[in-house]
């Protein structure tokens, strides 16, 4: 990405920087017999259907991809077989491995069927656990394993609420391995997984480690703009106006900072996301008669 990682971090993007690729988790269910409804899915892929609310957000990740414009259900299935083909060529290769783990979650995405999503998935994961079974301190490994279980509890009912929970795992493992990982990737997703999951008994949902989750995203990577409109969402969707208004005001400084940041054809499709979220968070302002001009945060 265009602004440096940590070393670890670093090494863990480096077959991806050509072309990176903005990623949320949105709301696609997975009808639970239980009534369990744990949503996983690509952010910025809008045009998979829902009527739930946002579940799972801010999973970003550097995906390679060919250009902004181009047909992007194509362009990751390229990815992801070149990812598989670099992997059977030098199968002793970490790096080879992780490229397959976040392709085959990018591939998944956009797949229709729940037979082809849960086998690219599990090619994910088998590639996240080899490089795992050579190096448990891989944090992109660990990552990327929870990215692709994220994939794989789509397709499932009663199995996806183990699969949560070794997300949860999963991610807590790699934040103590590198919390800078795709821009404080774990702690951020941990924190909408806390947030979007039904609480005890019937699943992990939890609001205090969702809160404090994303609160030290934003402490680590304050510069990320999915980082501050994470934030952002979480105070609109708890009903907390004050600091909603005072976390928009931020957002709006931070954003307006990273458009000289983020740069290039690979942010096209982040920034389209990111400036079409941030409207609907203005406007949510606007509704209820708040100030939000962007004068600094209170």
């Amino acid at each position: 990405m265009p602004l440096q990682p940590a070393p670890i971090a670093r090494t863990a993007v480096s077959t991806t920087r050509r072309m990176h690729f903005q990623f949320r988790f949105t709301a696609v269910t997975i009808e639970m017999v239980m009534g369990l409804a744990i949503k996983i899915s690509g952010r910025v892929v809008r045009m998979v259907p829902s009527t739930l609310p946002l579940a799972f957000g801010c999973m970003v990740t550097a995906v390679v991809l060919v250009n902004a414009a181009t047909d992007f259900p194509a362009a990751a299935e390229r990815e992801y077989r070149s990812a598989m083909e670099n992997w059977r060529k030098e199968p002793a290769s970490a790096t080879a491995a992780v490229a397959v783990a976040r392709s085959a979650f990018l591939h998944a995405e956009f797949v229709t069927r729940d037979s082809s999503r849960a086998d690219i998935a599990h090619r994910g994961i088998d590639a996240a656990r080899a490089v795992i079974a050579q190096d448990p301190n891989h944090a992109a490994a660990h990552y990327w394993l929870a990215m692709d279980l994220g994939q794989l509890a789509r397709t499932k009912s009663l199995g996806a609420l183990p699969l949560v929970k070794e997300m949860a795992r999963e991610f807590l493992h790699a934040r103590d391995l590198d919390e800078h990982v795709d821009y404080a990737g774990p702690d951020r997703s941990l924190g909408l997984l806390y947030r979007d999951a039904p609480g005890w008994p019937t699943s992990i949902g939890d609001k205090g480690r969702a809160r404090s989750h994303l609160l030290r995203a934003v402490k680590l990577h304050p510069e990320f703009p999915e980082n501050q409109l994470c934030l952002v969402e979480t105070y609109e969707q708890w009903g907390e106006r004050d600091r909603f208004d005072q976390q928009l005001k931020t957002a709006e400084l931070v954003i307006n900072e990273a458009r000289s940041k983020f740069t290039g054809d690979e942010w096209e499709f982040n920034w389209s996301d990111w400036n079409k979220r941030f409207a609907v968070m203005k406007a949510k302002a606007a509704a209820v008669g708040r100030a939000t001009s962007p004068k600094g945060a209170r």
